[in-house]
C-alpha cells in the first residue's frame, strides 16, 4: 500500500497487490505502454494520456511528471513511511546525510559548490552526464559542505562518494 500526493494537494491511496493497480479501493484500469526511459503512453477511460516523466528523485519519493502539457509534483510514501508517521517519527528526521555519491558512472559537467558552502535542501550541487542526458544533483538536505572529492570534466563510478558534508 502506497499513498501518494499531487502538487500538495490531492491525496490518493494506491495498492499493487493484486493483479490490476487499485486506487482509493477501486480497480483502476489502464494500459501503460512504456516509449523509452521517461516517456510513456497511457489509456484509461477511452482518453489518451502523453506522460513524461521531468524528474525522479528515488531518496525523497518524488516525481516530476508532465501528463498531455500538465505538469504534476507526485511524493510517495510506501508503508514504512506510513508507519513511522503514524508513530509521530518522520523518516527525514531519522537519517543524517553524509554524502552524495553518483546515481550513475558518468562525467562531471560542473561543481556548484565548494569546501565551506552551506546548502540547503535542493540546491543543486553538480551537473553529472549520464549516457548523453545531463543529471542535476541537488542536495538531499540543509548542510555545509566539508569536502569537494571531484573536478569538472572527471569521470565517475557508479556510489563513488562526489561531496562530503560536516
Amino acid at each position: 500500500m502506497f499513498r501518494t500526493s499531487v502538487n500538495d494537494q490531492e491525496s490518493f491511496e494506491i495498492d499493487f497487490s493484486s493483479d490490476q493497480p487499485v486506487l482509493n479501493g477501486q480497480p483502476f484500469q489502464w494500459d501503460l505502454v512504456r516509449l523509452n526511459d521517461r516517456m510513456f503512453h497511457i489509456l484509461h477511460n477511452n482518453h489518451s494520456y502523453t506522460a513524461e516523466l521531468l524528474d525522479l528523485d528515488a531518496r525523497e519519493k518524488t516525481a516530476t511528471l508532465k501528463i498531455n502539457q500538465s505538469v504534476y509534483a507526485v511524493k510517495l510514501q510506501d508503508r514504512f513511511d506510513l508507519l513511522l508517521e503514524q508513530m509521530g517519527m518522520s523518516a527525514a528526521s531519522l537519517t543524517k546525510i553524509n554524502d552524495i555519491k553518483a546515481p550513475m558512472p558518468g562525467l562531471i559537467l560542473s561543481l556548484s559548490v565548494q569546501p565551506g558552502d552551506a546548502v540547503r535542501k535542493g540546491d543543486t550541487v553538480l551537473i553529472l552526464e549520464a549516457m548523453k542526458m545531463e543529471n542535476v544533483i541537488k542536495s538531499p538536505a540543509d548542510g555545509t559542505i566539508k569536502s569537494v572529492r571531484i573536478s569538472r570534466g572527471q569521470t565517475v563510478e557508479k556510489n563513488q562518494v562526489l561531496v562530503e558534508f560536516s
